[in-house]
């Protein structure tokens, strides 16, 4: 799935929290509010977090902190929202309708930090849904419209902890994007250089100082440790906390057992799954089978069962943003499935699939390792 994008941006609504001289962001209890309907949203609870979130709406009418919350109810309800096209349509107008709050409130290209933050945050979603949509020009350019405001904030992070997390993700992946994604190189060169081991110090701080941006820093670190630094077993930390916080949250669910299990934690992975395997629609089918093929094949060393998993992981829809990795996943354990029957053929054939569908760089390193 096209991740990277959206790991730079997903973070930017919680910008539009951090305390500055406005008057909704000096109003203790409407912060208060705005904090509580998040950890709402996060845990699934959708209408409790629509009345908190209408309390705010009816003092500050107009705010652009309402359309923001309104577009992140929208993204968690009918996640993967790229797919609802009535709901994307209405995620859109939502982030348009914030920056035309933003230009009445504050006046156009003002230099406000409330209305810089603002504009960071519509501009970041919009740049996720170009990311979803696998149109990453289109997606850099919005990148490159908030490229101020990221600079702003790397001046911040000793003002408040929440700038730990934004800008440890700006220090990762103004280096990371390129690496993957070279297309977008010239659109980067002018910017502000980074540094990974210094972002990734950041976002562990912001999961340990931050409060409105804990969640998104344990999520984004963890995916960090996966997909990029090939280290599940560090993933795990961050993912059990989220899971403890946020236990109706079926995506923490499913990233805690993927770090497991890759981490080799094969019995805290299976008591997981078996929560995970009650749901039965959308993509999540497709990951607890790879899941559970990975259980078979590694723990229980049941090559017949797992091959079976697999197979009908493979059967079920991946999501490019959520899942895609589970199916590379799946090909990969029929490749080594198939090496041990020796059949070297059919191997190759399956890491050869594994590679147009993987982007974590252990799974690319053991396919591409296999003669």
């Amino acid at each position: 799935m096209p991740y990277t994008m959206k790991l730079l941006f997903a973070f930017l609504l919680i910008l539009s929290f951090i305390p500055s001289r406005a008057q909704l962001l000096n109003d203790q209890a409407s912060i208060k509010n705005i904090q509580s309907s998040l950890d709402k949203i996060y845990n699934y609870e959708f209408e409790e977090a629509q009345v908190i979130m209408d309390q705010v709406g009816k003092k500050y009418p107009n705010h652009p902190v309402s359309y923001i919350l309104d577009s992140f109810i929208l993204f968690w309800k009918y996640l993967p929202i790229k797919d609802n096209p009535v709901k994307s349509k209405e995620y859109i107008q939502k982030l348009n309708q914030c920056l035309d709050a933003i230009n009445k409130k504050f006046g156009k290209n003002s230099l406000d930090p409330e209305a810089v933050f603002y504009t960071m945050v519509a501009r970041g979603y919009m740049a996720m849904i170009y990311n979803y949509k696998g149109e990453m020009m289109n997606a850099a350019g919005e990148g490159k419209k908030a490229y101020n405001a990221f600079v702003e904030g790397l001046k911040l992070i000793n003002k408040n902890p929440e700038f730990y997390f934004t800008s440890g993700m700006y220090n990762y992946y103004v280096e990371v994007y390129p690496e993957e994604h070279p297309i977008v190189k010239p659109l980067l060169l002018f910017f502000k250089s980074g540094d990974k081991a210094l972002g990734l110090k950041q976002i562990d701080n912001a999961t340990k100082l931050g409060t409105i941006t804990r969640a998104e820093a344990c999520y984004y670190i963890s995916h960090i440790y996966l997909k990029y630094e090939m280290k599940p077993e560090k993933a795990i930390f961050y993912m059990d906390k989220l899971v403890d916080l946020y236990p109706k949250n079926p995506i923490y669910l499913m990233k805690d057992i993927e770090a497991l299990l890759l981490s080799g934690k094969y019995e805290p992975a299976r008591k997981e799954i078996i929560n995970l395997k009650k749901i039965n629609t959308g993509f999540y089918p497709a990951a607890w089978r790879t899941f559970q093929g990975i259980l078979e094949e590694k723990s229980e060393k049941n090559d017949a069962a797992a091959q079976r998993e697999y197979n009908l992981a493979l059967k079920t829809p991946h999501d490019d943003q959520y899942t895609k990795e589970y199916h590379a996943l799946a090909y990969a354990g029929l490749a080594r499935i198939s090496a041990r029957a020796g059949n070297k053929s059919k191997a190759k054939d399956y890491y050869k699939k594994c590679l147009g569908k993987a982007e974590y760089r252990s799974v690319i390193k053991e396919a591409k390792a296999f003669k």
